[in-house]
């Protein structure tokens, strides 16, 4: 028993540095980034490449210190403010968002509205790792497909797919763990992309899955089902509040 509780300090209080020291950095790389950005227009050749090139590493870093800092949130249990938002709404966005990138993918959105209380950037944090990692693990040409709907219960459901090659058994347990990559990874990611989203689900009360959508198959696919209590209440829609079904480039269209 003592040891145990030992065990417990120790990583509560690794948890809590690592929640500060995040925080304290973003100041700092903040300033790192501006002075980058000046750099990179105000230089030519070979020097202005150089600051490019130091200003899209500060840019990872930044987003690495983000993701520590999310995590580090969630596991000291702080809560973020939180208001009704539709769920629909925020994954068009990120759609729109990762377009450019997607132009290999067919990628489809059938969002529904539905309506959670919850973080807004977490969410928006959550549905961009999700589409991200699909396209990340699926070769070009990979249809993705995107949707959010309220079930029969209630909840709302977020669901990304594909009809990739699936994610290997050996991985699919360990999946939502921290710097996990699978070995189709082409993005240069962190490893911490699906430990996010099954950290920003469970802290809004939720729960993120794994399914294959072909089992046995040559190309088996996979399927991440986010599931979310609903808020019910609705809400005066910053969009046309209908269903969408389009591509993502029509989106960012």
């Amino acid at each position: 028993d003592a040891a145990h509780a030992e065990t417990e300090a120790t990583l509560a209080r690794q948890r809590q540095f690592v929640a500060d020291a995040s925080h304290e950095l973003r100041t700092p790389l903040t300033s790192v980034l501006a002075n980058l950005e000046l750099l990179a227009e105000s230089l030519q050749g070979e020097e202005a490449d150089a600051a490019r090139s130091a200003l899209r590493s500060s840019r990872r870093m930044r987003r690495l210190v983000a993701d520590l800092l999310l995590l580090a949130r969630t596991d000291v249990g702080r809560i973020v403010r939180r208001e009704p938002c539709d769920l629909a709404q925020i994954v068009v966005e990120a759609t729109a968002e990762l377009g450019p990138v997607s132009s290999e993918h067919e990628l489809t959105l059938d969002a529904h509205p539905v309506v959670v209380d919850a973080s807004r950037d977490e969410l928006h944090r959550l549905a961009l790792n999700l589409i991200e990692n699909a396209l990340r693990h699926t070769p070009p040409g990979t249809e993705i497909r995107v949707s959010t709907t309220a079930t029969s219960a209630g909840d709302a459901r977020f669901v990304v797919e594909d009809d990739g090659p699936g994610v290997p058994e050996r991985l699919a347990s360990t999946l939502f763990e921290r710097f996990i990559r699978g070995a189709g990874d082409r993005g240069g990611s962190f490893g911490l992309g699906l430990a996010i989203v099954r950290a920003v689900a469970e802290s809004h009360g939720g729960s993120v899955t794994l399914e294959q959508t072909h089992p046995g198959a040559p190309q088996p696919g996979a399927r991440f089902v986010v599931t979310l209590p609903s808020a019910g209440a609705p809400l005066n829609l910053d969009y046309d509040g209908k269903d969408h079904r389009a591509s993502a480039q029509a989106v960012v269209d």
